[in-house]
């Protein structure tokens, strides 16, 4: 059982410690980094995500059951890192809400996808695609909104949130994920070789994705706030997925297949997204970038947990 676990999360990860060994030794250009994760994020993921969202079947993946069962642990893991920051860290309003960002938001692009992936196929991936449809608009807009209202300072709520909305409307993924919903909803026959093309970009995008994370995971640093990337990580690896495992079959007796979906994207680590939530706010970007970097190691171990509870 141990060494099944290990053949679906090992390769993953060791795909990302050669990402960070290879800028660690200077075998790969720190410069180079930053080029192969702008393909991924601006190109080969949203290709990834247009293909996946246009031939999803929402009628059966897209269930308010799953979404209420992944979304109240994010909340909840948001709201409680929040109090932590401010009582157990004494951090400031607008450093607690960075903070608690940080516990709320899953990798579930870079991680979720390849570990269900080599754990329970391709086809596993439809709950995958509905969590993450609405992952980062849901997530940005609750984080802006507490921000906004916990800080003194700053160009106000309507400012902000113009400027957030211009920029995730800009943001490839959000674009890819727009594209695939229009042509799904409208029935739309694209051309096969547009298809074939866009599926070869596709295929690229998730071991580059990782090798890309890998090297940007040498640039952060743990000593800078231990404790509280540790309350953060011990939220988004245990309570997170611990709450959408007891929502998924206790409260809702959801099938196996959407449980699995939203226990593992829950039991994933914080996502780049909250170094990118903390720098934008100058707020706690320290904790966020420790958060990001144990958390990454901690999945490890934490994800071979869920898939020998999920089965």
């Amino acid at each position: 059982m141990i060494l099944q676990l290990l053949n679906v999360v090992m390769p993953v990860f060791l795909v990302i410690g050669a990402g960070y060994i290879a800028v660690k030794l200077n075998l790969f250009k720190s410069s180079a980094v930053d080029g192969l994760m702008s393909f991924t994020q601006g190109f080969a993921i949203p290709c990834l995500l247009f293909l996946s969202i246009m031939r999803l079947d929402f009628a059966a993946v897209f269930d308010w059951r799953l979404m209420v069962a992944f979304y109240t642990g994010a909340i909840l893991s948001f709201t409680i890192a929040i109090i932590g920051a401010r009582t157990l860290f004494h951090r400031r309003p607008g450093d607690s809400v960075a903070i608690g960002f940080a516990a709320m938001f899953s990798n579930s692009l870079l991680l979720g996808l390849p570990i269900m992936e080599r754990a329970y196929g391709t086809d596993a991936l439809a709950g995958n695609y509905a969590i993450i449809s609405i992952h980062a608009p849901l997530l940005y807009l609750i984080g802006i909104t507490v921000m906004e209202a916990s800080r003194a300072d700053g160009r106000g709520v309507v400012g902000t949130a113009s400027a957030v909305m211009k920029a995730m409307f800009r943001n490839t993924l959000m674009i890819g994920l727009a594209l695939g919903f229009a042509v799904n909803i409208t029935n739309i026959t694209l051309p096969e070789t547009l298809i074939s093309a866009t599926e070869m970009v596709a295929s690229a995008a998730l071991p580059a994705a990782l090798f890309a994370l890998g090297g940007t995971l040498t640039r952060y640093s743990l000593r800078a706030s231990l404790g509280e990337a540790s309350m953060i990580s011990t939220l988004k690896l245990m309570l997170h997925p611990a709450i959408a495992y007891v929502m998924c079959t206790v409260v809702f007796d959801l099938p196996i297949e959407f449980t699995r979906s939203a226990v593992i994207t829950a039991a994933m680590a914080p996502g780049i997204n909250a170094y990118v939530f903390a720098n934008m706010y100058n707020r706690a970007k320290g904790a966020a970038a420790s958060a990001v970097l144990l958390g990454t190691v901690a999945s490890i171990f934490s994800a071979s947990m869920w898939l020998a509870i999920l089965g």
